[in-house]
């Protein structure tokens, strides 16, 4: 299997700077070949003697028809790499890619350009989003200027890709994402009640900063969900959640400890209050945020049934 590491983002994100600072790495110099493919060229261009002193090879394919597993095949034949870099072009949909079925993607990331996000969520939302699903790692650079917004930003963000660490860059360097003043409720209440809002700014910020809520106290409506199989005495309370259009749906929720567990009725509403602990459980297969039920209460379901973060 040949390795790819996969550079995504829109024209003028900031892709090339973060491949050249890359090469230049001494901890990815090698004495093997690296094969870059370069699908849209911006203002910055590479630089010969930093290609030839990393042994990388560069190919411009910038039709996207020409992306092919044929093609990349044949590119593969003349060079012999050991490893492929690709900077992909943002207007390509990457669930249209097709790589040879031994190129396997070894890192995918995504570069936003801070002061441009609004814009493309705003107006270019489906092709914003494919980037950022499969990515490990998104940096939002030139962030200067949209301090304030670096919050929401990353909410957006979270809501479609849960998984991947976010970095957010401005010229003195990586800027702190999540401030408490930010949140829409109080983390240091006796009881942090939860509305619709709330709840999957909650959800979206313990993924990141689950130290701040371990052992408080937290009160919300949620949806009942038993997964199959999942351990007696557990239950999932959450929200359905639309994180990017109205067809791409989410369950989020965490798993909640509770003793009558068994006299709940799937898809039931409940008002759950519950202290937030971590610790070890099965189904995360690692220590993860487990909620301890201190009162479930059955309830109306809530007039919004579905949270959206669009």
């Amino acid at each position: 299997m040949i390795p790819v590491y996969f550079i995504n983002g829109f024209l003028d994100s900031g892709k090339t700077e973060f491949i050249r600072y890359t090469l230049a790495q001494p901890y990815f110099q090698s004495r093997q070949k690296t094969l870059l493919l370069v699908c849209e060229e911006g203002e910055v261009e590479y630089d010969e003697n930093l290609l030839a002193k990393s042994r990388t090879v560069m190919e411009v394919i910038d039709e996207e028809e020409a992306f092919t597993s044929a093609n990349l095949i044949e590119l593969e034949k003349k060079y012999k790499p050991a490893r492929i870099v690709v900077e992909y072009n943002g207007m390509w949909n990457v669930k249209d890619m097709k790589l040879p079925w031994h190129w396997k993607i070894e890192q995918q990331i995504t570069m936003i350009d801070g002061s441009t996000f609004q814009s493309y969520f705003t107006n270019m939302k489906s092709i914003l989003a494919e980037q950022l699903r499969g990515s490990e790692l998104i940096i939002m650079n030139r962030c200067d200027g949209i301090v304030d917004k670096i919050a929401s930003y990353k909410r957006n963000i979270k809501a479609i890709n849960q998984q991947a660490e976010i970095i957010f860059e401005g010229k003195d360097g990586e800027i702190n994402a999540t401030l408490e003043e930010d949140l829409p409720y109080d983390v240091n209440a006796d009881v942090i009640e939860l509305n619709d809002e709330g709840y999957g700014i909650w959800y979206l910020d313990v993924l990141d900063n689950l130290p701040r809520y371990v052992g408080k106290t937290v009160s919300f409506i949620g949806m009942v969900l038993i997964p199959n199989g999942f351990p007696n005495g557990y239950f999932v309370p959450g929200r359905m959640a639309m994180t990017c259009c109205a067809d791409d749906m989410a369950f989020l929720g965490y798993a909640c400890k509770y003793e009558g567990t068994g006299q709940l009725k799937q898809k039931s509403w409940v008002r759950v209050t519950a202290e937030v602990k971590y610790e070890y459980f099965e189904d995360y297969q690692q220590e993860g945020p487990v909620l301890h039920a201190i009162k479930i209460e059955q309830t109306q379901k809530p007039k919004q049934e579905v949270i959206s973060f669009v």
